[in-house]
């Protein structure tokens, strides 16, 4: 007796479902993924897409915001310096307006503090990975330049007000950088003005009462270097809070992504022998029904 022809079409449309079945499975057991393309699931497809700009987004944020923090611990770190730079000076500056030194000894302090002055206009001229630290945005340019051929010598600052930012991820702009001139003055002002005022003051012999009004105006440059190292510091910890926070965030979206479009091994392991089994079964069926159409022509 022959098999009905359609019969026969059928069985061998479910062997070929049955095949594509095992090998769907194989791959998402090999993969991990449910989602290879867009076809697989066009609405989770699209969902992780989204998903992985987010991501991306993140990650290059967390790259900028480690490379932004490496800098600002420099300039924290250079800031520090210039503090217990400028204490050193203002100790010098104190004990210098005892009225029992002598000229000599006035000028022996004045150089002492303008190796200080040096010391900190080559802080202030600091830079990180070939980019000054206190130029504003001109970086490529070394922000302060000395004049010691005036009376008192004069500093001249060469950046601009400028401040850089970065940009979280949910839109908040952090500050990143300090003008320089808000920090170090320029001209006459500023901390390297009073230093240079200091130095001036003390090679002419000045009177204590002069040299006490360079002492205070010292401690008064000291607080300002304080706040303005305290709104880096400040901005510091928020780059580095928010990156933290960004990188939670993003394994989040990772383990969402993932079950958008990640396989169940398990289910994926049970389906696989499943289709396997069913292939075999219908194979067998198949070839039992091949060898009875034989028997049909003997």
């Amino acid at each position: 007796m022959r098999a009905d022809p359609t019969y026969y079409s059928n069985l061998v449309v479910a062997i070929n479902n049955a095949t594509g079945s095992s090998n769907q499975y194989a791959s998402e057991l090999s993969s991990g993924l449910r989602v290879n393309s867009l076809s697989d699931d066009p609405t989770a497809a699209a969902q992780s897409f989204q998903i992985g700009n987010q991501i991306e987004r993140i990650d290059t944020y967390v790259s900028t915001a480690s490379n932004v923090a490496s800098k600002m611990q420099v300039m924290d770190s250079t800031l520090g310096e210039v503090v217990s730079q400028l204490t050193s000076a203002i100790t010098l500056a104190v004990g210098a307006s005892n009225d029992t030194l002598n000229n000599t000894n006035l000028v022996s302090i004045a150089n002492q503090v303008a190796a200080i002055r040096d010391n900190i206009l080559a802080l202030a001229n600091g830079s990180y990975q070939g980019v000054y630290l206190f130029a504003g945005s001109k970086g490529d340019t070394a922000p302060f330049t000395l004049d010691t051929s005036t009376t008192p010598a004069s500093v001249t600052y060469n950046g601009d007000s400028n401040v850089q930012s970065l940009v979280t991820p949910g839109g908040q702009q952090i500050q990143t950088s300090l003008p320089g001139d808000s920090i170090f003055g320029s001209g006459t002002t500023g901390v390297l003005g009073v230093l240079n005022q200091l130095v001036s003051d003390l090679s002419s012999g000045a009177s204590t009462s002069t040299i006490t009004a360079d002492s205070n105006a010292l401690n008064d440059a000291l607080g300002n270097v304080t706040t303005e190292r305290s709104l880096l510091d400040n901005s510091l910890s928020t780059v580095q809070s928010t990156s933290t926070y960004a990188q939670t965030q993003e394994s989040q979206l990772k383990v969402q992504q993932g079950t958008l479009v990640g396989s169940d091994p398990v289910a994926v392991a049970t389906g696989l022998k499943s289709s396997q089994t069913q292939y075999e079964a219908l194979l067998s069926t198949l070839t039992a029904l091949q060898k009875q159409n034989l028997f049909d022509y003997l």
